[in-house]
């Protein structure tokens, strides 16, 4: 029993805080991004998204799956072909790389110039 809670309360943690972790089935992701199922399919092969397999093999997306979509509807929407995309996305995962990278040596280096 858990302090606090009820008898005969279910505790329910469906994984919503964890923005990576996969929840959705192929159809329930197309539905939230606006597309048809094969689109999302077209999109994996391309490399634009790489959602997580379940045990059995079957695709899972997570809430930044979702993100992915909508931020490559976006693109689409502006004209942007597949292999545009593609380099936007892979130039965006490179600046956050860099950012944080530049982040821990600011961090470092503060730390090495605090008097002691």
């Amino acid at each position: 029993m858990v302090p606090g809670r009820r008898p005969g309360l279910a505790v329910v943690t469906p994984g919503w805080g964890d923005l990576d972790r996969g929840l959705f089935s192929i159809s329930v992701a197309a539905e939230l991004a606006g597309l048809h199922p094969q689109t999302l399919r077209i999109y994996e092969r391309e490399g634009l998204l790489d959602p997580v397999r379940s045990a059995g093999g079957t695709r899972r997306y997570s809430r930044n799956d979702i993100s992915r979509l909508q931020e490559i509807c976006a693109l689409t929407a502006d004209g942007m072909n597949l292999a545009g995309i593609r380099r936007i996305l892979e130039l965006q995962e490179e600046t956050r790389q860099l950012r944080a990278e530049l982040a821990a040596l600011r961090e470092r280096a503060d730390g090495n110039t605090q008097p002691r």
